[in-house]
């Protein structure tokens, strides 16, 4: 389940398809997914092993894939990252709305991030500010800000942002960051309060990690 909130607080809560069909919300971009949900592709050398004939080759796909072979059969059964909750950043860097784009500049820059929820002062989300925001606001030259404009984050943050819950499958979260080109979705709990994010990078790390993502499930 997702939800938009903003300055006023909670503006909406429904599916992500009701989301995407809010008047601002999707931005002008088409992408698909890799492959649609209900088909599960086979891995490469998996597919190649079963059709392979039997016997030894030497310098053969046979020889290379054997090993991983033998360790997916060696692997107990392992329950699968579904959920928001299971992938999220819980020590998550917010900005306050009322202070400058430079300062918050710096704060992403001290911290190599491109992107923070923006935070009211009960610790709910009304926004969000990213690296291509602040940029907007400074004269480049030679790939130095300088030369700030007397903005503060309320002006360049994106507001109302979309939010996800804790309990929200992966595979939906991921749709919402492509189909709306998000780079990121705050977790918020019931009461409002910003528990954690899940950022491309969170997804990134969690396919490549132990245990295995189900994305395609």
């Amino acid at each position: 389940m997702f939800s938009l909130y903003g300055l006023s607080g909670q503006n909406f809560r429904g599916t992500l398809e009701q989301i995407a069909a809010l008047p601002g919300v999707t931005r002008p971009r088409h992408a698909r997914a890799i492959a649609q949900e209900g088909e599960e592709p086979t891995p490469t050398f998996i597919a190649r092993l079963e059709g392979a004939p039997t016997g030894n080759h030497p310098g053969g796909h046979e020889s290379a894939a054997q090993p991983y072979q033998d360790m997916l059969e060696l692997e107990q059964p392992r329950a699968a990252l579904q959920q928001a909750y299971q992938i999220m950043t819980h020590n998550v860097v917010t900005l306050a709305p009322d202070i400058s784009a430079a300062t918050a500049w710096r704060a992403l820059l001290g911290q190599r991030l491109r992107q923070a929820p923006v935070v009211d002062a009960t610790h709910n989300v009304i926004g969000l500010v990213t690296e291509r925001d602040l940029l907007t606001t400074f004269n480049l030259e030679r790939k130095q800000a300088r030369t700030p404009l007397t903005h503060h984050v309320r002006d360049v943050m994106i507001t109302p942002v979309v939010c996800a819950d804790p309990e929200t499958d992966l595979r939906r979260i991921a749709r919402a960051m492509l189909e709306l080109d998000l780079p990121c979705i705050p977790v918020v709990n019931e009461s409002s309060t910003l528990l954690g994010l899940v950022s491309r990078g969170d997804i990134l790390r969690a396919v490549i990690a132990d245990p295995p993502l189900s994305l395609w499930a």
